[in-house]
């Protein structure tokens, strides 16, 4: 069951991200604010 939920969680995930960003474009923009806000905190 355990492994169950952490698929699920996974896939949904997944799903939130893609529904947020329509086009590849898209999730490279998201992954490069990610990235560039872990530097920020990074820094700190």
């Amino acid at each position: 069951m355990k492994d169950f939920i952490q698929r699920f969680a996974a896939l949904a995930a997944i799903a939130g991200l893609l529904a947020g960003c329509n086009t590849m474009a898209g999730v490279g923009k998201d992954v490069e604010k990610l990235g560039a806000k872990i530097e920020q905190k990074a820094k700190k």
